[in-house]
């Protein structure tokens, strides 16, 4: 696996390197300390995933996820000192895939590496993964299986998809065009209006309050969250 750190903390770059090459040896890492070494590097060594500080000294990481979502769709998590919702969404609706919070640790930093690049790779529905149940609502991972209430719902492959991506993000707020271009296709990152009704038809399968929903919650202007429904 191929990665690419853009921060212009020594000291960080350190730390997520050691992260990689305790849990994937074999990981390749390269360091950028400035936005446009970060950028020719993503150009050039075409990473699987990118490690992108917001508070960059030549340019700051929104103007570098732009560029980089100009000509690549590899998978960006983006690293930030601040927890507001603001640069959250931002960097969302940009095309981050992840964000992390610093101080954080290895464990953390880890976690949300695997779950992007899960998410990347292929289809929702992954053997190894263990069914999720809260509340009424429990979903089968590796058959597709979706049951409310202990009575099986039937979900349209998108609407699988989408509630797929919620859940792996419990409690996180997805960007509109983060969750289209998952479900939908990159092709399809603009069509809210599609989107919205793709979630209303989901959350009246689950049993959502359609008018004030309390699982699927709208976050006006940026995306949706999954709450849990217990």
């Amino acid at each position: 696996m191929k990665v690419v750190v853009v921060d212009d903390s020594v000291e960080i770059i350190e730390v997520v390197t050691l992260c990689f090459q305790l849990r994937w040896g074999n990981t390749e890492v390269f360091p950028a300390t400035d936005a446009n070494k970060g950028l020719e590097l993503v150009e050039k060594e075409n990473p699987d995933l990118v490690i992108l500080d917001i508070g960059l000294p030549d340019m700051d990481g929104f103007q570098v996820l732009r560029e980089i979502r100009r000509f690549s769709h590899v998978p960006v998590i983006m690293l930030t000192v601040k927890n507001e919702d603001t640069d959250i969404a931002k960097g969302l609706e940009l095309g981050a895939d992840d964000y992390v919070t610093k101080p954080f640790s290895h464990i953390e930093l880890l976690a949300r590496v695997r779950a992007v690049m899960r998410r990347s790779r292929g289809a929702p529905a992954v053997a190894e993964e263990q069914p999720y149940t809260n509340g009424k609502l429990q979903v089968d991972f590796a058959r597709n299986e979706v049951t409310v209430d202990g009575r099986p719902v039937k979900l349209t492959s998108t609407e699988y998809k989408l509630l797929y991506h919620l859940i792996q993000n419990e409690g996180r707020l997805l960007s509109h065009e983060n969750l289209l271009s998952k479900a939908c296709g990159e092709a399809y990152r603009d069509a809210r209006d599609l989107l919205r009704v793709h979630v209303q038809h989901l959350r009246q399968k689950l049993g959502d309050n359609v008018e004030s929903p309390r699982i699927i919650v709208t976050e006006h202007g940026m995306g949706y969250k999954f709450v849990s429904p217990a």
